[in-house]
């Protein structure tokens, strides 16, 4: 027969339903679900009034013993402390004991972005053999690095998003947020190049379709195979094996950002919705210039 439940495992439950409630994300309420669900089973019987922080560290302590890493472990604590303050809203609680425990130090790790020589190296020449489909595989490239977009973005791409003329591509982003994305003669030359043989493979298979980018099969590209043709076309082009899409979304930034463009016009072109998540980008680039710095002033060696 199924105990009933907890006093914490009722309260997390009502904590999870007020969270659907206000519309959280369903990757949070997701993520709560599982963190929550294994901080119930910790406490097990207890009330409120015997959980204090000493507690909560043990918690932590246990998740480390379970093999889990700094980052899972900093999201649970973050969970506990949320379930705290809707406690603390309702009443049930008077004091918040997670606030009293330190969230662990967390590495600031920092993509290693390919240097303006390394990316022209890739898009420079033909492509590699082991492109299977040359002509979409460099338009790829040059969208991805060329504009800054997602790889989800970039699979959403119709042929009618495309205005020639104004040389610009309208972009669907998060949350349905729409942006045009500037493109300079790079990638107008690519498109030149695959949209005949797009056009041609379509006309063999008898299919007709918007989607710009497409398989062999003539079905729209999914983020998938994206990420599979970026990362084998990089390689073989001599880029380090840790190259994915979002890798050139970050040389875009970066690369912009060392030739002089200003913050908020990257902001828009990237379609962040904080400027703090481009300022990323002046941490890259000034990590590039104390390399520098440390290469070549005689003060610095």
């Amino acid at each position: 027969m199924r105990q009933s439940r907890t006093t914490v495992e009722k309260a997390i439950d009502q904590f999870l339903r007020s969270l659907r409630e206000r519309n959280a994300s369903l990757h949070t309420i997701k993520a709560y679900t599982g963190d929550l669900d294994n901080f119930a089973a910790y406490v097990g019987q207890r009330g409120w009034k015997s959980i204090d922080h000493v507690t909560i560290r043990g918690f932590l302590s246990h998740l480390y013993e379970k093999g889990l890493g700094k980052t899972s472990v900093a999201r649970s604590l973050a969970a506990v402390r949320s379930l705290y303050r809707w406690l603390a809203q309702e009443g049930v609680v008077e004091q918040n004991p997670a606030a009293l425990v330190s969230t662990p130090k967390l590495p600031k790790k920092l993509p290693r972005v390919p240097t303006i020589e390394e990316m022209n190296t890739v898009l420079d020449g033909q492509m590699p053999e082991v492109a299977a489909f040359p002509e979409r595989d460099r338009l790829m490239f040059e969208l991805l690095y060329g504009c800054g977009i997602r790889n989800s973005e970039l699979i959403g791409i119709n042929l009618d998003d495309i205005r020639l003329s104004a040389e610009a591509i309208l972009i669907r982003g998060k949350g349905k947020k729409e942006r045009y994305v500037p493109f300079g003669d790079a990638v107008k030359t690519a498109l030149a190049g695959y949209l005949p043989v797009r056009q041609q493979m379509l006309t063999a298979r008898k299919k007709n379709t918007n989607a710009l980018l497409l398989n062999q099969r003539g079905g729209r590209l999914t983020t998938r195979s994206v990420g599979r043709i970026i990362k084998r076309i990089a390689v073989a082009k001599g880029l380090p094996p840790d190259v994915h899409p979002h890798t050139l979304r970050h040389a875009f930034g970066t690369h912009m950002l060392e030739e002089g463009a200003d913050l908020r016009a990257i902001q828009e072109m990237l379609g962040h919705e904080r400027l703090s998540t481009t300022q990323r980008y002046t941490q890259l680039s000034m990590k590039h210039v104390l390399e520098v710095y440390d290469q070549t002033h005689p003060r610095a060696k």
